[in-house]
């Protein structure tokens, strides 16, 4: 079973800063396509930034020239940085692994908070 741990979400003003971390402890980091998706209450989730299964990085729209997504295959470590933070990118963040073996397998972690308010 994989189990990912995210840390980092809380209270930031708007135009402030925050990162997210995902842990995902006992995998094989590398192989897995990775990413970060969040939901607004009343939203459906939405896939914010993510790693493909070859590596290609995408955003979301409204996040680009915001937030840079990065990992770290040593530590088994997936990071969002968050910049310039809108009252709008306030909701629960996730974070989501992947891989497809015989089947397509999804995991994912059970979300940080996050609030942009002042």
């Amino acid at each position: 079973q994989v189990q990912l741990v995210e840390s980092g979400g809380g209270l930031v003003q708007p135009g402030g800063s925050l990162t997210l971390s995902c842990a995902a402890p006992g995998i094989n980091f590398n192989l897995y396509a990775m990413g970060w998706h969040r939901q607004a209450p009343g939203k459906q989730r939405e896939l914010v930034a993510g790693f493909s299964s070859g590596g290609k990085i995408n955003y979301v729209d409204s996040v680009k020239g915001r937030f840079t997504i990065s990992r770290d295959n040593a530590k088994n470590m997936m990071y969002l940085q968050m910049n310039s933070l809108k009252p709008e990118d306030t909701a629960v963040y996730y974070c989501n692994a992947a891989i497809t073996m015989s089947k397509r397998y999804t995991y994912w972690g059970q979300g940080t908070q996050v609030t942009v308010s002042s």
